[in-house]
C-alpha cells in the first residue's frame, strides 16, 4: 500500500439538536419568583432520584483485562525512551529519490521504502500494491518508477540514496509482554501512583502549615 499519502479532509460535523423534551431527559422545570430563576434553567428535581442498586466498586487488580491493558499500557510508556539511536526513516537525510511533474516534486521515496506525495498525486495514482518482498532502496525504486509512470513525471535520485545492500533494517520492537513483565508492570504502576499521592499530600500539609505559622493572631 501507499504510506505516507495524507487522508481525505473528515466531514464538518455538526453537533446533535439540543431541542429534544423535558420528559425524555429527565429533568424538569424549576419555577422560582426570583430573576436567577429565569435564567438557570432547568434542574434535577431531587424527588426523581433513585439510588443505585446492586453496584459494587471494581478494582482493576481484580479484572485480567484490565490489569493487563493498564500494565501493558505502563510498559508501552516506559518503552518510548528507549527508542533506537538514529534519524527516523523519512529525514531528509535518508531521501532515495524524488518524483517530478513539470519540474514540481510530488512523491518523495525514502532508503526505507517510504514515500510522502502530495493529495492531487495519491489521487491520480489510486491503489497500488507493493509486490511481496520487497523492502528498502528496491521498494523505494519500485515505486518511484511507478509513480512516475502514473504521473507522467520523472525520478531524480537524490545523492544520500543508498543501495540494498547497504541498507539495515530497523528492528521491530514487539509490545508483547510475558505474565511476569505484566504483573511486575502492574505493582511498579500502584507503588508509582502511591508516591505520587504521598508527594502531594506532604507538600499540601507543608504548605498548610507554613501558612499557619505565617498567620498573624494579634488582637
Amino acid at each position: 500500500m501507499i504510506s505516507g499519502v495524507s487522508s481525505a479532509v473528515l466531514p464538518h460535523l455538526r453537533p446533535a439538536s439540543t431541542s429534544t423534551s423535558n420528559a425524555t431527559s429527565g429533568l424538569q422545570p424549576v419555577v422560582e419568583d426570583t430573576p436567577q430563576a429565569a435564567s438557570s434553567g432547568f434542574r434535577i428535581d431531587v424527588s426523581q432520584v433513585k439510588p443505585l442498586t446492586g453496584a459494587k466498586p471494581i478494582s482493576a487488580a481484580d479484572d485480567p483485562v484490565l490489569h493487563d491493558l493498564m500494565a501493558t499500557h505502563w510498559l508501552m510508556a516506559r518503552d518510548t525512551g528507549a527508542a533506537q539511536p538514529g534519524v527516523s526513516d523519512d529525514a531528509p537525510e535518508n531521501i532515495y529519490a524524488q518524483v517530478k511533474v513539470d519540474g514540481q516534486v510530488v512523491a518523495t521515496l525514502y532508503n526505507g521504502g517510504s514515500s510522502t506525495m502530495t493529495n492531487a498525486a495519491a489521487a491520480k495514482i489510486g491503489k497500488l500494491e507493493d509486490p511481496p518482498g520487497l523492502s528498502g532502496p528496491d521498494l523505494a525504486q519500485w515505486r518511484a518508477d511507478q509513480y512516475a509512470e502514473r504521473l507522467g513525471g520523472t525520478v531524480e535520485k537524490a545523492p544520500t540514496a543508498i543501495s540494498q545492500s547497504q541498507w539495515t533494517p530497523r528492528e521491530s520492537r514487539s509490545t508483547t509482554y510475558s505474565r511476569e513483565q505484566l504483573d511486575a508492570a502492574f505493582q511498579a504502576m500502584l507503588a508509582e501512583e502511591q508516591r505520587v499521592m504521598a508527594q502531594q499530600q506532604a507538600r499540601y500539609l507543608a504548605s498548610h502549615a507554613q501558612a499557619g505559622a505565617s498567620a498573624d493572631f494579634s488582637a
